[in-house]
This record gives C-alpha cells, structure tokens and sequence, in this order.
C-alpha cells in the first residue's frame, strides 16, 4: 500500500491517521476532487476499526444524536452531526456493498459481520479516487510555514518530508497502545498552543481491590442484566463479573461518567420489586428457601454469593419485614466503590482531548492556526458504547473534507 516515495505530487492535505476519521476524510475529499496523503504508522490502515465489535465492526448506531456524546461543549457535535448523519453513514456503506443489521439497541453491524469489509471500502476508494496511503508511516514533525505546513515523518526507515497547504489530526487517542496508539494528536496540539481537556480511559472495565475483591473474583464470568446508575446518567444492560472486578456492556458505559472516589449503583433486578415478588411466593410457596428462589432469578453461584449478605437460609414464610427491606435494598441498590479502571490498555476510547474551544464546530478547523484540523478520538467528543464513536469518526471526517 506504501507508494513509491520517490514520485511525490502536490497533495491539497496531509491526513495523519489512516483510522476511521482519516479514512472517510481521504475518500470525501477525493469525491470533492482533493488529492490527500494518509500517513498511517501501522502496516496497514484501520487497525482499530479491524477489532471493533470483535471483529464485526457496529459501525453505527441508528440513534445517534449529539445527546450520547461527553464534552465540556456538549453543543459542539451538534454541527458535525447535521452535516453527516446517521442515513448519511448508512447510505454511503449501502452503496458500496455493506448493508447493515441491528443487533441491540441500535447497533448496527455488517451483514456479514466482517470488520474487514468496512475497511477495504475506504482501502478501495482511495485508490480510485487518487487518494495516497502510506502506512509504516511515523510522523515526526508538524510545522508550520509560510503557504502552509511541512510534515517529516519516518517512512519504512527513510526520513521523508511532505509538504501541503493543509493537515489533518486524526490520529486517534491513548487507548489500546500496543495498536500503535499514542499521544500524537494531544502533543500536536500543544506544540501549537492549543487546550486540553483532561484526559481519562472512558469505556472501560473497573477494578475491585482490598477486602471485596475476592467476592467479584468468585463470581468471575457471571453476568447480569441490570440497572447502573450514579447521580449523573443511568443504563440498563448486562455487567460481568471478573476476577479483578466489573465489566460488561453497562459497567463500560457508567465508566466514561465516573470519577475515582465515587460509588456506582446498580439495579439487579431492574423493572421488578422484588419486595413485591417475594411476598407473592411466600403465600404460594413459603417452604421454598431464599437460597433456591434467588439461584431461580440469577445463578447458584450469584445465589451462594450473596449467602453473607442475605439470610438464604431461610426459608420465604419465615422472613421478617426487615429481612425483605434488607433484600430490597441489596437488590435494587447495589453499591459498589470501584478502586480504579483498567487503564488505556483495556478502555476502547479516550475521554477527553482537544478543547472544543479551540475549534470550529462549523469546520473543525483550529481556529488560531489556520489550516490545521482536528477529527476523531483526539477531539474532546466522547459517545457511548454501540457505534456512537464510528458515527462521530465518519461525521468529523466528512466535515473536514468539506473545508480543506
């Protein structure tokens, strides 16, 4: 995919970043008749995109809006997300071969359910569109100069240096490292006098440690569906239990709207009361024992885990109001005081980055240096677990295009 180096013709934009954002900026570009060279420093672009969703890539959600999305400006999306929508996503997968099909939630997936189909789309594009790849491709340098902006980078070992009137960022945020994840979008923008918000690991599982550990540890692979809230947001899906904690579809989503310090709550049994079924047992059945009416709501073992919290050797007849009150309140409010998360390694995305401040919301553009943009993870633009990252990705992509 690496051209021939030595054969360098004007490019109208550098793309640092061959992910989802750098790609769909490359091939709208292209269609708008714009000649851009992708700088990816993996060997291949797409790399992220690849084991999205296992590997089946939930290239979208069908009900993304600006409101999924954690910003200082939550406002700021808005613009992006009028420009390139959600049909808009659809459509553009549509015509090139890539149906898509709901599995939760919103979630859509390629009928296929290959990752890898998503990317030869952009891969597929570019080359008929004249658009320029080169992975192993590690930029060293952004500067500045008089009609626009050098760029150096280190190409398959060879020092090579690039110039256009135009630069895009898209080089992603810290999660996942060992994918050649870095903080490159972050230092850029310093390096131009540019704010960042505060960065953290968002989407990700969190830790259990000290006395309490080997508690979750036991029931390690047990999932549950539930309510997860605190005093910001709510969600209702699966957590799971892990040796070192919790994770799970709910667990990820609360982690990108909790701090260090702060309790979570969770609803394990969401939509029911089990005061109320309890009660309605206990006059059909009151023999049954706590234990065996808890193990047919969850499992044996999360029944058995709960056996030095809850009297679950009692059988239901014989359990007293404050008995019920106490399984209610454990039940229905579960609270749990993480020690921490798991770290950029395990987070599937960064919370956090460029200040939207700095930006255009119109244009994406930085507005104190002309000619330099900002799309993807590396802005301050974080959506929900489900395909709401990729639409932001596709959406900021396709802005930038527009303006280069």
């Amino acid at each position: 995919m690496t051209t021939n180096l030595t054969k360098q013709t004007h490019f109208d934009a550098i793309i640092i970043g061959g992910g989802a954002c750098g790609l769909m900026c490359a091939v709208q570009a292209g269609f708008l008749g714009k000649r851009t060279l992708v700088l990816e420093k993996n060997d291949r672009v797409g790399a992220k995109i690849l084991i999205s969703g296992g590997g089946r890539c939930n290239y979208t959600n069908l009900y993304a809006t600006d409101q999924q999305f954690i910003s200082q400006n939550p406002h700021f999306s808005k613009s992006a997300f009028s420009q390139w929508t959600v049909d808009d996503t659809i459509s553009f997968f549509e015509t090139y071969g890539i149906t898509g099909k709901e599995k939760t939630l919103g979630q859509l997936f390629p009928v296929s359910d290959k990752a890898k189909d998503v990317v030869q789309v952009f891969i597929d594009l570019c080359v008929d569109l004249d658009q320029e790849i080169w992975c192993d491709a590690e930029v060293k340098m952004v500067e500045k100069t008089g009609d626009g902006f050098t760029v150096r980078a280190e190409v398959n070992g060879r020092q090579e240096y690039i110039s256009a009137p135009s630069v895009v960022i898209a080089s992603g945020g810290l999660p996942i490292p060992k994918m050649g994840a870095t903080d490159f979008g972050l230092r850029t923008a310093r390096k131009f006098d540019l704010k960042i918000t505060d960065t953290a690991p968002a989407l990700v599982p969190l830790t259990i440690t000290g006395k309490d550990q080997p508690w979750y540890e036991q029931l390690s692979g047990n999932s549950i569906f539930c309510r997860v809230w605190n005093n910001r947001i709510s969600f209702e899906e699966n957590i799971l239990f892990t040796h070192w904690g919790l994770s799970g579809p709910a667990i990820l989503q609360i982690s990108s709207y909790w701090k260090p310090g702060e309790y979570i709550h969770i609803d394990l049994l969401p939509n029911q009361n089990i005061a109320d079924l309890l009660q309605q047992e206990k006059e059909a059945n009151g023999k049954k024992m706590l234990l065996a009416y808890l193990a047919g709501l969850y499992t044996r073992k999360f029944a058995e885990a709960l056996s030095d919290k809850l009297p679950v050797e009692k059988n239901l007849a014989s359990l007293t109001k404050t008995d019920i009150e106490n399984i209610s309140q454990l039940i229905h409010e579960f609270k749990v005081k993480p020690a921490g998360d798991k770290g950029y390694d395990k987070a599937e995305v960064m919370r956090g980055g460029v200040s939207t401040d700095e930006l255009s919301s119109k244009t994406l553009e930085s507005k104190k240096v002309p000619g330099l943009f900002f799309g993807g993870e590396c802005v301050d633009v974080t959506g929900w677990l489900g395909g709401y990252n990729f639409q932001w990705a596709w959406a900021s992509g396709f802005v930038i295009a527009q303006n280069l």
